[in-house]
């Protein structure tokens, strides 16, 4: 991402927290009085899910652990089980030992500061920004895919390819208002959620259109370069699928089960043995002396 290219950035400012002002959903983690504990399991089960399949399991999660140290007390077995389908099942468990190091580190308080949070177990970049600037009001640059692709149109003319790089921080903290910084984060990732979005973008709609980059471009089409660059992730037949099938198996059973009740969720023996281990070795299923399977405990 290169050095913003717009003639009049900071008109674009009001503009962009005005629209925010008429057009924020009303998420749960938007709440007044949330904590820090729950932007931090917001971000985290909200990563590749959407925002609809994440609200009703984090207002489950906030009843049951209102904050670090009720989470710390979690068996691995409770903690999949309530995490359900959202997808990606290690983030639960890394939640878990997050948890754990924050009551032990940090007093049972989710820190503040980046770096304190980038220490903690399946905390990154994004997560660590997005807790100090959304739960502690820190004005610090909170890049997501949303933010990036608006960033690279309106500032740059340009469509997203390529993977995150930190290298993109430095640029994007250049476009944050002294005052009101964390809002416009918010505002940033909420207008290329709503509007600017990957595929069909409502140029229309867009508060921006008329200092955009892109829009001044004509609005080109991604170059042949970029769209080798720009990966789609599918699900359908992969062992992702295969795994999630399992993880279903295992979530839904009282007791341990044998390998013929796995066996049937997937017709691909060489596949399904592979999923199956693959949980396995992540810590996310066990094996035991009868040879059959189960939740860690």
């Amino acid at each position: 991402m290169g050095m913003p290219m717009i003639v009049d950035w900071p008109t674009m400012v009001p503009t962009l927290l005005t629209w925010f002002h008429l057009h924020e959903r009303p998420l749960a983690w938007r709440e007044p009085g949330t904590s820090a504990w729950g932007i931090l399991l917001s971000e985290v089960m909200s990563q590749q899910t959407p925002v609809s399949r994440v609200e009703p399991v984090w207002r489950e999660w906030m009843e049951r652990w209102p904050d670090p140290a009720a989470f710390a007390q979690a068996s691995p077995a409770e903690v999949l089980r309530a995490w359900g389908k959202l997808g990606y099942p290690r983030r639960a468990l890394r939640l878990l030992e997050c948890a754990q190091v924050i009551v032990s580190r940090h007093d049972g308080r989710v820190p503040d500061d980046v770096d304190d949070l980038l220490a903690l177990p399946g905390v990154g970049d994004y997560t660590a920004r997005a807790v100090a600037c959304f739960a502690y009001g820190h004005n610090v640059p909170v890049v997501d895919t949303n933010v990036r692709r608006v960033v690279r149109r309106a500032v740059e003319g340009r469509f997203l390819a390529g993977t995150a790089s930190k290298s993109e921080l430095p640029a994007v903290a250049g476009l944050l208002p002294a005052e009101d910084g964390p809002r416009f984060s918010a505002a940033l990732m909420e207008l290329g959620a709503l509007v600017c979005t990957a595929t069909s973008p409502r140029c229309g709609e867009c508060p921006l259109r008329k200092e955009c980059a892109w829009v001044a471009a004509g609005s080109p089409p991604p170059t042949a370069e970029e769209l080798a660059k720009k990966k789609v992730q599918k699900f359908a037949g992969t062992d992702r699928q295969v795994r999630g099938l399992i993880m279903d198996v295992l979530r839904g059973a009282e007791a341990p089960v044998p390998q013929s009740e796995i066996d049937v969720v997937w017709p691909d023996d060489v596949q399904r043995s592979r999923a199956l281990f693959s949980l396995l070795a992540d810590g996310l299923a066990e094996q035991d002396d009868a040879g059959l399977f189960r939740l860690p405990r």
